[in-house]
C-alpha cells in the first residue's frame, strides 16, 4: 500500500497532513513533480522528480500504481485512469473519485471547459479553506482505517 502525490498542484497544507500522516502509520507516501519539492525527511516519505512536459507526472503515477494504492490529485482526467486501474483516489478537498461519480466529474469538467473557452465562465476553484483541510484529513483518516482492517 502507497499514497501517492500529483504533487505539482498539491497545497502545500495538505502535503503537510500527508507528512505527519505516512510517518505515523509508516506508510510509504510519494510524491511526483515536474520540479523539485521541499519535503519532511522520512525514510517513509520520496519525492520524485519527472521531465517537465504535458501528463508526465499523471503519466508516471499511472504507471506505477497498484490496486488499492490512494492518489491525491484533482486532476479528473487522472482520476478516471486511477479508478479504472482500482486504486483509491481522492482530491486535496477529500472529495473521492469512485466507479460511480467519476463519469459524472468527467462530463462536468468538459462542460467547464466549454464554458470557459466561450467566456462565459471565468477562474478556477475557491480557496482552500479550513473546511476542506477537515474533510482532506477525514477522508485520509477512512482510507488509512480500510487498510489497517484489511
Amino acid at each position: 500500500m502507497t499514497i501517492w502525490v500529483d504533487a505539482d498542484a498539491c497545497p502545500n497544507v495538505i502535503k503537510e497532513i500527508l507528512f505527519r500522516a505516512a510517518i505515523r502509520v509508516e506508510i510509504p507516501l510519494i510524491l511526483v513533480a515536474n520540479h523539485a519539492l521541499r519535503i519532511t525527511p522520512s525514510p517513509w516519505i520520496k519525492m520524485i522528480q519527472v521531465p517537465a512536459g504535458f501528463d508526465v507526472a499523471d503519466n508516471y503515477i499511472v504507471e506505477h500504481v497498484e490496486v488499492d494504492d490512494l492518489v491525491i490529485t484533482s486532476d479528473i482526467p487522472l482520476a478516471a485512469e486511477l479508478v479504472e486501474k482500482k486504486a483509491q483516489v481522492i482530491t486535496s478537498r477529500g472529495e473521492a473519485y469512485t466507479p460511480q461519480n467519476i463519469r459524472e466529474r468527467l462530463n462536468m469538467r468538459d462542460f467547464m471547459e466549454t464554458m470557459r473557452a466561450s467566456g462565459e465562465v471565468t477562474g478556477g476553484p475557491p480557496t482552500l479553506g479550513s473546511r476542506d483541510k477537515q474533510e482532506f484529513a477525514n477522508a485520509l483518516d477512512r482510507y488509512l482505517s480500510s487498510q489497517k482492517q484489511a
